[in-house]
């Protein structure tokens, strides 16, 4: 008899950390998911973060670490001390960064084409950000990045299967309503 699967849902500022049947579903745009798995213990987790850092004026905010990217690194690494493995032993996969209105930028990233890290930095979207600063702490950490769908425009459904470390993204349209089209009620 066949076990059944755990379906378990990230809304923003979520991070799950486990092992077994237990599919890990997010809807993302410009959030970024990290997903870490171990293939010898068959053991990982997802964080679904919305902005890169969280701002001196905004400590007093009662939000889950997991809202900021520079919180949610700390969510990963106890949970490897926990299970006594270390950041060399993951698979790690990211994803999102989208831009969500593409008609309202210039920049050739939020447009939808590959832009690379050092446009990013500049670009003034949260989305690129979040992607700056997933990149930068995976790093710090000494992960390496295994895969990556980042960046565009759209949103993406995003599946993480914890029993063989598969992922799967599914990408969204973006809301293409230029300014010119919200002002005048069309799209």
């Amino acid at each position: 008899m066949a076990t059944t699967t755990e379906f378990v849902f990230l809304r923003a500022g979520d991070f799950y950390f486990g092992s077994g049947r237990v599919r890990i579903k997010t809807l993302l745009g410009t959030c970024v998911a990290i997903s870490m798995w171990h293939p010898q213990s068959r053991i990982g987790g997802m964080c679904h973060f919305l902005l890169p850092t969280r701002r001196a004026a905004q400590s007093n905010v009662h939000t889950a670490a997991g809202f900021y990217a520079d919180e949610v690194m700390p969510l990963f690494i106890d949970a490897l001390a926990r299970h006594g493995t270390h950041p060399s032993d993951y698979q790690v996969k990211v994803c999102g960064g989208g831009n969500m209105f593409p008609g309202r930028v210039a920049l050739a990233c939020g447009k939808g084409q590959r832009c690379n890290e050092a446009q990013r930095t500049s670009c003034p979207q949260v989305g690129c950000h979040n992607v700056v600063s997933a990149h930068r702490l995976l790093a710090a950490g000494g992960f390496r990045i295994a895969s990556e769908d980042v960046g565009g425009h759209g949103s993406r459904n995003v599946v993480f299967d914890l029993d063989d470390g598969n992922l799967w993204v599914c990408r969204g349209a973006a809301m293409n309503m230029t300014a010119a089209d919200a002002a005048a009620g069309t799209r």
